[in-house]
């Protein structure tokens, strides 16, 4: 198989694991908003608190290889971002299992006992493992083909993964973005401190931000450039999405001091979380890919 081909599919398969990863993180947020969050057990809130950073670890994963494709290799496959992708995508699924453990059972919870709750919780955790990673080990192929050498990506090639690379990110953006609208109209978010509510107006702001950009390469694909493949649309797509999860990790950060101060009420342990969020983020989007690049 062709490299061009094996990366676009390594991005494909990206956009299907951050999409879910991204509706989880934002029912997590919208969750500690609900009415019924304040009247959970300390650990069932802590529970729903801590999938936040796992799903942040999850979303710097997923987003990361594309990243490196666009800074380090300026939009041109090379085997080493698919090693990447491939590498990125299988650790980005534990926590994403771990999350989804955690939230069923709290959910779960509403509805039986806490023992059923972990319980059904566990069998959740096991199925994931089951189907993403034990089947993938079972089913490993044992010998790899001679792969042809790395040649210049097609023009074509280099506009067919910009815009996916743009799909990748922005549906679980888009859905994120609908949440965040939505808290703004809950009775719990009315009771949030001045402060905190800055913060979250400002965390809507950065992700509409990047709604904004991530939309621009098709626009722009299309109107300015009738469809066609040039490398001036290139080098301008390349801009807004590179640039685009700027804006969504400080939104990322901002919202999750923003959970983290309502759900543990404690103001050191909300700004502890958004720190280490948009430094993990950052590192991973923009600091590794620099120094690879500088690195030459």
């Amino acid at each position: 198989m062709r490299l061009e081909r094996q990366l676009k599919i390594a991005l494909d398969e990206s956009r299907l694991l951050i999409l879910g990863s991204q509706v989880l993180f934002g029912f997590q947020f919208n969750g500690i908003f609900q009415q019924k969050f304040a009247g959970l057990a300390f650990p069932s809130r802590v529970f729903v608190c801590a999938g936040l950073p796992l799903l942040i670890v999850a979303l710097a994963l997923l987003i990361a290889p594309s990243m490196q494709h666009r800074i380090v290799e300026r939009g041109q496959d090379s085997r080493r971002v698919l090693a990447l992708a491939t590498l990125c995508a299988g650790w980005a699924l534990l926590p994403v299992a771990v999350a989804l453990e955690l939230d069923m059972f709290v959910a779960m919870q509403q509805v039986a006992s806490s023992s059923v709750a972990a319980v059904a919780a566990g069998l959740f955790f096991a199925l994931a493992m089951l189907c993403w990673y034990v089947v993938a080990w079972v089913s490993q192929a044992k010998e790899r083909p001679v792969q042809e050498p790395a040649k210049p990506t097609p023009l074509d090639t280099q506009v067919e993964q910009l815009l996916t690379e743009a799909r990748v990110i922005i549906p679980g953006v888009q859905a994120l973005l609908g949440f965040q609208l939505t808290v703004t109209l809950t009775q719990a978010f009315a009771e949030l401190a001045t402060h905190a509510k800055i913060a979250h107006a400002v965390a809507l702001c950065c992700i509409a931000v990047a709604v904004i950009l991530l939309m621009a390469p098709a626009s722009v694909h299309r109107i300015a450039f009738s469809g066609q493949d040039d490398p001036d649309f290139v080098r301008i797509g390349s801009f807004f999405v590179i640039a685009a999860p700027g804006f969504l990790a400080f939104g990322i950060a901002l919202d999750a001091y923003v959970a983290g101060g309502r759900a543990l009420q404690s103001e050191p342990a909300a700004i502890a979380l958004a720190a280490v969020s948009v430094l993990l983020l950052f590192g991973f989007w923009y600091v590794f890919p620099l120094w690879r690049r500088m690195k030459g």
